[in-house]
C-alpha cells in the first residue's frame, strides 16, 4: 500500500516504493534497449551506452520534447523535479511512453538545507539513497578531472620556479609556460557547500622546503559548478568531450596569453576520468517510468541543465521526453533556450512553468519562508490578495517563454494546504493573459494527480503556434548579448560593467572565436534582478556585472552579476543532522 505523503517523509515513501520497483534489466527491456546497450550498477540502476543506442535508432523520429522551468523560487523550491516526475507519471497513465531527464543531486544541497533533487511525495525517483549520495560516481569523476588539471598547473608552476630552462627541459622535456601566479582564474572543487574555502592560500612551505608547492591565493568552487561539468552537459559524444577538454583555460602567462589544459598535457588524462561519466544514468519513478540522470544542478552559477546526450537518448526511446532546467525561467530556461538547444540542435515542443501558492504569496509581500522552520502565518491562511499581487512574477516568466516562441503551460503545483480561492485566482489571472493553466496534485496523488497537467502539455505540444527562435544573434558582440538578456529577460534598464569585467570582455571580444562563445549568466536565483531581496518584478534597476569568466572548453562566457559565489554556504540547519544509518541493516535514513 502506498504511504500517505501528508503523513510520511519522502525517504519513508521511497523506501516503501523500492520494495516493488522494477529491476534494471526489466526497465531497460521495456524501453526497448538491447542488453549490449546498458551497463548495470547493481539490480536497480545503471548506465546507457549512448553511442550504440543513438546509432541504432538514428532513423527513428524523435518524440515530443518538453522543458520544465519555474517562477522565481523561494528557498524551499518550487518543485520542478517533483513536477517533472509527476508529469512523466501522468503521461504514462494516458498511455504514452514517457521519460524524464533530471540532474544528479549535488552533495552540497543534499547535506545542506535543500535536500536531494529526487522529487517528493508520490512523484519522486528511486532508489533514493544511492541516487542522492554516491550514485554511479559521475560527480566524483568530474571533481577528479578538474582537480587533476589544477594539480598539473600548480606543480608546473613549482617546477618552473625551481629550475632554469635547460634543467626543466632535461628533467621533464617541458618547455617553460611562464604562468603568471596573479592571473590563475581556476580554483579547486569539492562537492559540499564549504564557504570557508571560498578564499584560501595554498602551497605554504614547511620548514623552509621549496618542494611543498607554489604559494599563492586560490579558491574552491562547488564541483557541479566546474567547467568540466558544463563540458559534460554540452558534449555530443566522447570525441567532442575530448576536444573540449583540451580547450579549458586555467590561467594566463606573463604576456597575457592563455594557458590551457592542452598546454599542460593533462587533457587526455582528464578525459580518462570521464569515459564512464559521459554515459547517462538510468533509474525510475516510483510508478516505474524511466528517469535519465546526467550532469549537475545550479542553474544560477552554472549551465544547470540535464545533458544534451540524455535528451537525445530519451527522445529516441519514447513518445515524449521531459527535461528539466535549473531554477526559474530567467535563469534555467534562458540557458536551455539560448545555449543548450544551440549545442544540441533540438527545439522544444512545449514548456511547463511551475508555480506554487507559497511562492506567489512571497512575491506578493509575505515574509520569506526558511527551510527547517515553521511557515509564517501568511502561508497557512487564505489570502487571495497576496497571491494576486505575486502573480506579476508568474506573468513575467510566461512572457519569457512566450518570447522564445514555445507554447507554455502554467502548472499550479498544488499542496493540500492550498485554498480553492487562491488556486482560482491564479487560474483566472493566467487565462486572462492568454496562458494555458493546469492544476496538478502529483505530490499527493502521483500520476493520477497529474492527468490535467499531462493533457495540457500534450495539447501544447500539438499547438500550431510553435515558432522557436533564439533571443539574439551570436554574431553580436558579447557585451550586447549580455545587455539583451538583462533587458529582454530580466527586465533591467541596462547593464553596468565594473572596470575589470569590461577589460575582460574587451579581451574576449578580440578572440577569433568570440561569436562561438555562449553567454552563461551567473546571478542570484531568488530575484529577477541581481539583488536577492527584490521580489515580484523589480523596476528601475540596472544589472551590475562585477566579473567575467571564460570557460573555453565549454565555449561559454560567464558574466558574474551581484553578490554571488560559485561556492554556496552551509546554513545553520543542515540536512546532514537528520541522516543516519541503521547499523543492523545498513539502511540509510533521513535523506530527502
Amino acid at each position: 500500500m502506498t504511504l500517505d505523503p501528508t503523513k510520511h517523509p519522502d525517504w519513508q515513501i521511497a523506501l516503501d516504493a523500492e520494495q516493488n520497483m522494477k529491476t534494471f534489466e526489466a526497465l531497460t527491456a521495456e524501453m526497448g534497449l538491447e542488453p549490449s546497450e546498458v551497463l548495470p550498477y547493481g539490480r536497480y540502476m545503471g548506465k546507457i551506452e549512448q553511442q550504440e543506442v543513438l546509432q541504432r535508432l538514428e532513423s527513428r523520429p524523435n518524440g515530443k520534447y518538453v522543458d520544465v522551468t519555474a517562477i522565481t523560487p523561494t528557498p524551499l523550491g518550487e518543485g520542478k523535479s517533483t513536477t517533472t516526475i509527476g508529469l512523466v507519471q501522468g503521461l504514462a497513465r494516458r498511455g504514452l511512453r514517457s521519460s524524464a531527464a533530471i540532474r544528479q543531486p549535488s552533495g552540497g544541497p543534499t547535506m545542506g538545507m535543500k535536500g536531494s533533487a529526487a522529487g517528493g511525495g508520490l512523484s519522486q525517483c528511486i532508489p533514493l539513497t544511492p541516487y542522492s549520495l554516491n550514485f554511479t560516481g559521475d560527480i566524483h569523476a568530474v571533481g577528479a578531472a578538474h582537480n587533476l588539471a589544477m594539480t598539473a598547473l600548480t606543480s608546473r608552476m613549482q617546477h618552473e620556479r625551481n629550475y632554469d630552462d635547460a634543467t626543466l627541459e632535461r628533467l621533464s622535456g617541458m618547455r617553460r609556460l611562464d604562468i603568471d601566479p596573479t592571473r590563475v582564474s581556476t580554483g579547486w572543487v569539492m562537492d559540499f557547500c564549504a564557504q570557508t574555502l571560498r578564499n584560501v592560500i595554498i602551497g605554504m612551505e614547511g620548514d623552509g622546503r621549496r618542494n611543498d608547492g607554489f604559494m599563492m591565493r586560490s579558491h574552491f568552487d562547488i564541483t557541479v559548478a566546474s567547467e568540466v561539468m558544463s563540458i559534460l552537459s554540452v558534449a555530443r559524444d566522447l570525441a567532442d568531450l575530448r576536444q573540449r577538454m583540451g580547450r579549458m583555460v586555467l590561467a594566463l602567462d606573463r604576456n597575457g596569453r592563455p594557458v590551457t589544459t592542452a598546454d599542460l598535457e593533462v587533457d587526455g588524462a582528464m578525459t580518462a576520468w570521464l569515459v564512464e561519466a559521459i554515459k547517462p544514468n538510468l533509474i525510475q519513478t516510483i510508478e516505474g517510468q524511466p528517469v535519465l540522470v546526467h550532469t549537475g544542478p545550479f542553474g544560477n552559477i552554472a549551465l544547470g541543465q540535464s545533458s544534451v546526450i540524455a535528451d537525445r537518448v530519451g527522445l529516441k526511446l519514447g513518445d515524449i521526453h521531459v527535461t528539466e532546467s535549473g531554477f526559474a525561467a530567467e535563469m534555467g530556461y534562458e540557458k536551455f533556450w539560448n545555449l543548450k538547444c544551440r549545442y544540441s540542435g533540438l527545439a522544444p515542443d512545449a514548456a511547463v512553468i511551475v508555480a506554487t501558492v507559497r511562492a506567489l504569496k512571497h512575491h506578493g509581500g509575505a515574509p520569506q519562508p526558511r527551510p527547517g522552520q515553521p511557515l509564517p502565518e501568511e502561508y497557512l491562511r487564505e489570502d487571495v490578495g497576496l497571491v494576486e499581487a505575486g502573480c506579476v512574477n508568474l506573468l513575467h516568466h510566461i512572457g519569457i517563454v512566450r518570447r522564445s516562441g514555445v507554447p507554455s503551460v502554467v502548472c499550479i503545483n498544488k499542496f493540500y494546504t492550498d485554498k480553492p480561492a487562491e488556486i482560482d485566482a491564479i487560474r483566472r489571472i493566467c487565462e486572462k493573459a492568454g496562458a494555458s493553466v493546469a492544476v496538478s496534485e502529483h505530490w499527493e496523488k502521483g500520476g493520477e494527480g497529474a492527468l490535467e497537467l499531462a493533457d495540457a502539455v500534450m495539447d501544447a505540444c500539438n499547438s500550431p503556434k510553435r515558432n522557436f527562435r533564439p533571443l539574439y544573434d551570436w554574431k553580436l558582440p558579447i557585451a550586447e548579448r549580455i545587455v539583451c538578456i538583462a533587458r529582454e529577460v530580466y527586465g533591467a534598464d541596462g547593464v553596468d560593467f565594473e572596470p575589470m569585467a569590461a577589460q575582460r570582455l574587451k579581451a574576449l571580444q578580440e578572440r577569433p572565436d568570440a561569436d562561438e562563445l555562449g553567454v552563461c549568466m551567473v546571478k542570484t536565483q531568488y530575484s529577477l534582478s541581481d539583488d536577492a531581496k527584490r521580489k515580484g518584478v523589480p523596476s528601475s534597476w540596472r544589472l551590475h556585472v562585477r566579473d567575467v569568466l571564460l570557460f573555453g572548453g565549454a565555449g561559454l562566457v560567464a558574466p558574474v552579476a551581484g553578490d554571488i559565489s560559485l561556492m554556496p554556504g552551509t546554513g545553520s540547519r543542515p540536512s546532514f543532522r537528520n541522516i543516519d544509518v541503521d547499523v543492523a541493516t545498513g539502511r540509510v535514513t533521513g535523506v530527502f
